[in-house]
């Protein structure tokens, strides 16, 4: 059982890195919002997996749901979003 969980550690390490590389590396804005949600669910898994579930409940609401939400409002507000 020590192995599964220690491949699960690894495996939402590399989906943090790799998520938050693609959200630098995304030339759309709206991309890189959506990929920085995903950084923000990989995040609350962590705490999660770290028996932290108030923290990965706090990074569920805020950094996966609220604020790409408000980055993905003042896109539509600033220039009318990406076509």
């Amino acid at each position: 059982m020590s192995n599964l969980a220690a491949l699960l550690d690894v495996l939402i390490v590399l989906g943090v890195v790799v998520s938050a590389i693609l959200a630098c590396h995304f030339e759309k804005l709206l991309s890189a919002v959506i990929s920085l949600s995903v950084t923000g669910i990989f995040c609350a898994a962590a705490f999660l997996l770290m028996h932290a579930p108030d923290v990965a409940i706090s990074e569920a609401a805020v950094g996966a749901a609220l604020t790409p939400l408000i980055f993905i409002v003042a896109l539509k507000k600033m220039r009318g979003g990406d076509d």
